[in-house]
């Protein structure tokens, strides 16, 4: 398609990339408490970060006097002091911090059930019910009864505050992913200027209605879907669509919500509304998808489970057959300390430690996780679908080729750069910035006037030259050689002469040749998935070097392909516009480019804020070490559970295998440092 530079001297597109270049990154710097925490059971929090670190803060301050006056595992410790009372105020610090830090566990721990799953929630919440009440049952026996039980404060309140540091940890790690339909919201203008008789008033733009007139000025984005009736004008679609180029727009041309009217005022009728509209559609598309997309359940979760019903069953095992061998007392001590033993100190942290590690060296790259579960299990991707424009290239118009017939092309440049000196159009910017570029000396262009439809003209030391585009030159017949390209073509024009010939369109990334390279070379297979033409789509693809190219895809087309390649691999997904965001929540892994949409940005699963795409590479790398950094800690963690469980519940008695409590305690203290030091060796 030939652009046709009418109206060029306006500042019709200074919006063509609106929410590109001044991005505001400020959405993502506060928790989001609404998402799935993969490494602490799924939970939903039910309360806000900082209410969340209020707990453990007192929590911790509490712990303090608790370790100086409690056994740890019934035996003192060199710092334990022993003064009146003490048992007194230990039970009072202990229930405060029952109350204070027990309740997000509390709260997870019924979603679990309820939902008939349980998981790490659960298994903290059966150690922190039977560390407290048996110690106060213990207190009880031992201040009223005469009785000498071994009470469990102290495994209490450092269970309390270590699953609260792990939760906050995981807390502070998990970015605001935004509410992309929200976002979709903020696309349209809160006003509309609607017609009322001979005038324009403005009016809230939900109280539009099919059939009426509205008036879309220069700069403004449209309210609501519609069909012009007056007016010509280029608009910039490429953030819905994915087309590159700003489409012509006059009398009959359909109009899309949301997308940025450029140089001309235009008179519309509203077709479409809410739901209807194409936004409404896209929303409830996006909705569709995020509620279908399920991403693997967290393994840490799956541990955790299985733990649970493990120490579960362990517990009730050993006080059914302890109580026939020793006696109810015996057999219920050996089930106490067996559900104990299950309690997932090291377990608790060792997913958060590596989610803060894996999203700190991320930060650093230029990547910013904020789906980290996604992340984490994107472990052998198989493919990786990409968007055209704004992704792989700039989005931006440069100069792409220079044909001269009777003129040096500097010579011609200078010319044609001259003539466009004082427009903001992007195409005329582009020709400037070349000229520029390439240190020409600067001409002035005199008496220069838009032609209609068609250009721009004016005089060049004394003579008069044209910057037009091929309609104008077939009518004005005026013999010329097409120039072969997918861009926008204008040709400088003398006398009824052509004398050059100029193409301009979208330029690829100085970084794209890599990726791509870089993927091929991991054995992943790049697809190029995008609403621009079939024409301008593979052209890119062929100097990339990508096979798949899937063009003039709409959003739900885009969606589709998606789950047509997940059914053959783990699929990746990498956009940047609006018409990506489906696409992005589907996929395995996502990764919206920074500087793009904020609805792309709250669908995606991680935000490319540096310019170098090969960074994207390094994070594939990155979720493989952060991976198996997952897995070893879960063996450590449950490692230690594993074994001390079933010799806590006194299977191997016969052999004279006992497990002394602290033992136990301290071998689970070493696990939980192991787990902290073992995330602290992830890198890239």
């Amino acid at each position: 398609m030939n652009m046709g530079h009418d109206q060029h001297d306006m500042s019709h597109m200074d919006h063509m990339n609106m929410g590109h270049d001044q991005h505001d990154m400020s959405h993502m710097d506060h928790m989001n408490m609404g998402h799935d925490m993969p490494g602490m059971g799924g939970m939903h929090m039910m309360m806000n970060h900082g209410d969340m670190k209020k707990r453990f803060w007192w929590s911790f301050g509490l712990l303090i006097p608790i370790l100086f006056i409690t056994p740890f595992m019934g035996i003192d410790l060199p710092f334990t002091l022993h003064f009146p009372f003490a048992n007194w105020l230990t039970v009072i610090l202990a229930s405060a911090m029952y109350a204070i830090g027990t309740k997000p566990f509390f709260d997870g721990a019924k979603s679990e059930l309820k939902a008939k799953k349980p998981a790490m929630m659960s298994l903290i919440s059966m150690g922190l019910l039977v560390t407290f009440w048996v110690s106060i049952y213990s207190f009880i026996a031992n201040t009223f009864l005469n009785g000498h039980a071994m009470d469990y404060f102290f495994e209490f309140a450092s269970l309390v505050v270590i699953m609260l540091l792990g939760h906050l940890i995981e807390m502070q790690a998990t970015m605001k992913a935004g509410n992309a339909t929200s976002e979709l919201a903020k696309l349209t203008p809160e006003t509309a200027h609607v017609k009322h008789g001979d005038s324009f008033t403005d009016q809230p733009v939900s109280s539009l209605k099919p059939d009426m007139t509205v008036q879309v000025r220069a700069g403004e984005s449209f309210p609501a879907d519609g069909i012009v009736l007056e007016g010509s004008s280029q608009v910039d679609e490429s953030l819905m669509t994915g087309e590159s180029k700003p489409v012509k727009k006059a009398a009959n041309a359909k109009v899309i919500g949301g997308t940025i009217n450029d140089n001309g005022t235009l008179i519309v009728k509203v077709q479409a509304v809410g739901a209807d509209s194409f936004i409404g559609h896209l929303k409830d598309t996006l909705n569709q998808t995020e509620q279908s997309s399920s991403k693997a359940e967290s393994l840490a979760n799956k541990v955790a489970g299985w733990l649970f019903w493990v120490g579960l069953s362990a517990a009730v095992f050993a006080l059914i057959v302890w109580t026939f061998i020793s006696g109810p007392a015996e057999a219920f001590n050996t089930a106490v300390t067996t559900l104990i033993i299950a309690c997932p100190h090291a377990l608790g942290l060792a997913i958060p430690l590596v989610i803060q590690r894996t999203k700190a060296i991320a930060a650093k790259d230029g990547i910013l996780i904020k789906k980290h579960g996604a992340v984490l299990q994107a472990k052998h991707l198989d493919y990786a679908l990409m968007d055209k424009t704004g992704t792989l290239t700039t989005g931006h118009f440069a100069v792409q080729e220079l044909q001269t017939e009777q003129l040096e092309k500097n010579a011609a440049l200078a010319f044609m750069a001259a003539l466009e000196s004082q427009s903001s159009h992007p195409l005329a910017k582009a020709i400037v910035e070349k000229a520029k570029e390439l240190k020409l000396p600067e001409k002035k262009a005199e008496n220069v006037q838009t032609i209609k439809g068609a250009g721009i003209e004016g005089d060049i030391d004394h003579r008069h030259y044209q910057l037009v585009n091929s309609r104008y030159l077939e009518e004005h017949a005026i013999d010329f050689n097409a120039l072969a390209t997918d861009g926008s073509v204008s040709y400088l024009v003398e006398e009824k002469s052509v004398l050059a010939a100029i193409s301009l369109g979208d330029s690829l990334k100085p970084s794209a040749k890599d990726f791509v390279n870089a993927l091929l070379h991991r054995g992943i297979t790049p697809v190029m998935v995008t609403g621009d033409a079939p024409e301008t789509a593979q052209k890119v693809a062929d100097e990339l070097g990508i096979q798949e190219v899937k063009a003039q895809v709409s959003p739900e087309d885009k969606i589709k392909l998606v789950k047509d390649y997940q059914k053959k691999g783990q699929t990746m997904m990498i956009g940047d516009g609006i018409n990506d965001a489906p696409a992005l929540a589907q996929a395995d892994l996502s990764v919206a480019i920074g500087a793009g949409t904020d609805v792309a940005q709250a669908s995606a699963d991680a935000v490319l804020i540096s310019t170098s795409l090969p960074k994207i590479i390094d994070l594939i790398q990155l979720a493989h070490n952060a991976n198996e950094k997952e897995v070893q800690n879960l063996w450590w963690g449950a490692g230690y559970n594993i074994l001390a469980i079933p010799t806590a519940a006194g299977v191997f008695a016969f052999a004279g295998i006992v497990l002394n409590p602290l033992i136990g305690a301290i071998v689970m203290s070493c696990s939980t440092l192991i787990v902290a030091g073992n995330a602290m060796l992830l890198h890239k």
